[in-house]
């Protein structure tokens, strides 16, 4: 039984997380953090929680160093940039810490973190403990780490789309084209023009293409897997939706695969993963099927003339690409059964 501490936890993310540890059952206190709230309790910011029927009290909202003195565990929702202090900290009192922004994903590769968000380390011995927190491909290590880079959302979905291709050689990774739709939520809280109900209610908008932050996340573990460098085509889009990501996997494939073979090959790479749905041939994945769930669901596909593959993956981006996953990823690292707290069935509308 533990004790959980969340910082930044009145965010989206600190909100699923919040949600999800409520009803764990090695959960017994909660403790949490928030700059805009502090002071206030959580059910006076969501009143969604007011009077739940949990045996874990709702926390009062506090300073991060208290959160981190108390809690056994702690989970990051602070952004970019703010996540490393605190990692510094929970390292140095040798607690285990999560985290979900980008702050330690790119592990000693510093100069690819400062390309693309635009600051150095303040520790970068502390970032040659980063885990890349992706379960279904570094389930052995989380097991032993003692701080997890929670990965991406857009990441999440296209890594797990495209592992099983690459492992079996069949594809040519000059030719992978990811497009993936995103739900409002993928922006945070904090209200934007981009995300206003009015430009954001009736309109389906590509944005930073190919200047997208989740680009070099996505490359860097392709290219692990494929032992040589993976420079993949990126396209985000901003679809009309509170939650949820859809990406569309194109590649040229080095030989040729019927729909049955392809399809045994995602079906056997992830038979025994508990998140993973590949679904029947002849099937197309939604995200409809997986909200508020972390369930990724992943649909193969040939193109007409067969020399290319289309992967369909989707995700859930508030839960298997953020806060679902960094509960699988405590899970695995405290020896608890995977599956705790995240048993959920996705609605069907």
């Amino acid at each position: 039984m533990i004790h959980v501490g969340i910082l930044g936890a009145t965010g989206y993310a600190g909100l699923e997380l919040t949600r999800i540890l409520l009803q764990h059952p090695e959960v017994t206190a909660l403790s949490a953090s928030s700059v805009s709230f502090e002071g206030k309790r959580f059910e006076e910011v969501y009143p969604s929680m007011i009077n739940l029927q949990s045996d874990v009290a709702l926390p009062m909202l506090e300073k991060a160093e208290d959160v981190i003195c108390k809690a056994d565990v702690i989970f990051s929702c602070l952004p970019h940039g703010h996540a490393e202090e605190a990692g510094q900290q929970c390292f140095e009192a040798s607690k285990p810490f999560i985290d979900i922004s980008a702050d330690f994903r790119f592990g000693v590769y510093e100069d690819i973190f400062k390309k693309w968000y635009g600051v150095p380390y303040k520790y970068p011995k502390l970032h040659e403990y980063a885990v890349y927190g992706l379960p279904e491909l570094k389930r052995e290590i989380i097991k032993s780490a003692v701080l997890i880079a929670n990965p991406g959302c857009y990441p999440t979905s296209a890594e797990l789309g495209l592992i099983p291709a690459i492992q079996q050689g069949l594809v040519d990774i000059s030719s992978i084209v990811i497009t993936s739709m995103s739900g409002v939520t993928g922006a945070g809280r904090e209200p934007s023009q981009t995300t206003h109900y009015p430009e954001a209610a009736d309109a389906a908008s590509p944005y930073k293409i190919g200047s997208h932050r989740h680009q070099p996340e996505i490359d860097l573990l392709l290219s692990e897997i494929a032992g040589e460098q993976v420079q993949s085509v990126f396209t985000p889009i901003l679809a009309p939706m509170n939650r949820g990501i859809v990406s569309m996997i194109c590649f040229r494939l080095l030989r040729a695969v019927s729909d049955g073979e392809l399809h045994s090959i995602y079906t056997e790479h992830y038979a025994d993963e508990p998140f993973v749905r590949v679904l029947p041939l002849g099937a197309t994945a939604s995200n409809r099927f997986v909200k508020f769930s972390n369930y990724c669901d992943i649909s193969v596909h040939l193109s007409a003339d067969k020399e290319r593959a289309v992967i369909i993956s989707t995700i859930d981006n508030m839960v298997k690409g953020a806060a679902g996953q960094a509960v699988q990823n405590m899970n695995i690292l405290l020896g608890f059964e995977e599956t705790d707290g995240l048993r959920f069935i996705p609605p069907a509308f």
